[in-house]
């Protein structure tokens, strides 16, 4: 994997990864037909821009490579949450994977179909259970047998009966950072693929459950094709072994993870990768099954941008830091994962820079960068672009050092649509209560 700014090369200005819908026009950045410049004149900075081409091109990647199937596509919604979003993937027929309660609100407000829904996650509570039945989800994937007791339970209280999957870990190694690894022995997800079939007959033996599929996910930022051809097979191995004992399985999971390309990277294209998958499910004998997936990260992270501000040059002894206005809380990746984003400015450079910079923001941590070592030819006052900025920036930005989170635009050919304001200080503590006097 190359998502990391500890060994990543320098791109320079003119090649930038992901999408075309991002490109330089006559010098300047745009997403589709908006110059980032006129954005943040209008909007201010920090600002995420985000193209829609670039999503609807990404997902029909996925269409394709399901065409003539009964599939469905969930788009795994952690990866970027604001409601436009998700209702331009509702729209387009897509159903949703969630992680919580308050997902499931959001799919909801975006006008995403219920039934299209599977939830997700290692620590549902009762309540997030009983609020999802109540709304007609279409399956939980079940992570553990205790949590099998608790959903059984749970659906009977409310006369309800709950479709569940359960979600097996096949103890594949993505080959992905370890944050972002999900599917090896010493993970937290799922179930393991030794007590897979015991806890789909205790499944099929308690009330208020019906047991409609499997569900796999190793991991995310996945850039080969080999480890989903190994999870592939050990599943299919389970579905034979499971429909052996007795239990039928609707729908067969096979999650997400496909990575996207951050700094040269090259997995493969979505279209092409499930042809091959799709091959090898048909020569198990298992083609005609109801498909699903749950793409996240690729089909959103190559389509967004933040737009950030020069604050400061500030020479060193060792290095030199650009202080950009943009931060860790706004761009976690970096901080968390050591994460690489491509900075450029938006206006194109002529000729390579002589400066390196390591960019960073004003948070108060040490651990608050944007990028290492980045060649860039800047000024107060200018403004670059962090590249591959739509998927984990703005679903994990957060109000450290009580800063308000950033607008989020929607460009749309050669119109741009404010999608989320952006916080005023105020708004982050609105919900704050003061002792009394």
């Amino acid at each position: 994997m190359n998502d990391s700014d500890n060994q990543a090369p320098v791109l320079p200005p003119a090649v930038l990864p992901g999408t075309p819908h991002i490109a330089y026009r006559g010098g300047e950045l745009h997403v589709e037909g908006a110059a980032l410049a006129a954005l943040a004149d209008a909007h201010a900075t920090p600002l995420f821009v985000y193209s829609k081409a670039a999503m609807l091109q990404a997902l029909d990647a996925y269409r394709r490579g399901f065409a003539g199937r009964h599939a469905t596509i969930c788009y795994a919604m952690k990866a970027n949450s604001s409601l436009a979003v998700l209702q331009l993937f509702a729209a387009a027929g897509c159903g949703f994977d969630i992680v919580s309660g308050g997902e499931l609100e959001r799919v909801l407000a975006a006008g995403g179909d219920p039934a299209k829904v599977i939830f997700s996650g290692v620590g549902k509570t009762r309540a997030e259970m009983r609020r999802a039945l109540d709304a007609g989800i279409g399956c939980f994937n079940v992570e553990s047998e205790a949590e099998l007791e608790v959903l059984s339970a749970v659906a009977s209280e409310a006369g309800r009966t709950a479709r569940v999957s359960i979600r097996v870990n096949p103890d594949v190694d993505p080959q992905t950072h370890p944050y972002i690894s999900t599917g090896l022995k010493g993970n937290k997800f799922g179930v393991s693929h030794e007590r897979a079939l015991a806890t789909y007959q205790r499944a099929a033996s308690l009330p208020g459950l019906q047991v409609v599929g499997i569900d796999c996910h190793i991991g995310s930022q996945i850039t080969q094709e080999a480890p989903y051809l190994d999870a592939m097979e050990r599943v299919l191995d389970l579905v034979s072994e499971i429909e052996a004992a007795g239990i039928p399985i609707d729908h067969i999971d096979f999650g997400g993870g496909l990575g996207i390309d951050y700094n040269g990277d090259t997995p493969p294209a979505a279209d092409a990768l499930w042809s091959r998958l799709l091959a090898r499910l048909d020569a198990r004998g298992h083609g005609g099954k109801h498909l699903m997936i749950e793409p996240g990260r690729s089909l959103v992270g190559n389509a967004g941008v933040c737009v950030t501000e020069v604050l400061y040059l500030k020479p060193g002894e060792q290095k030199n830091f650009c202080i950009v206005d943009a931060a860790m809380n706004d761009l976690p990746r970096p901080a968390m994962y050591q994460a690489f984003h491509a900075i450029v400015p938006l206006q194109e450079a002529k000729q390579p820079a002589a400066e390196a910079y390591d960019v960073v923001g004003p948070v108060c941590e040490s651990g608050d960068w944007i990028g290492r070592a980045r060649r860039l030819d800047v000024a107060a006052g200018d403004r670059l672009a962090v590249l591959s900025a739509g998927a984990y920036c703005m679903s994990m930005s957060s109000n450290y050092n009580t800063r308000g989170r950033a607008a989020e635009v929607l460009v749309d050919g050669a119109q741009a649509h404010l999608i989320r304001r952006r916080e005023a200080a105020a708004d982050t503590f609105a919900h704050e209560v003061l002792l009394p006097s």
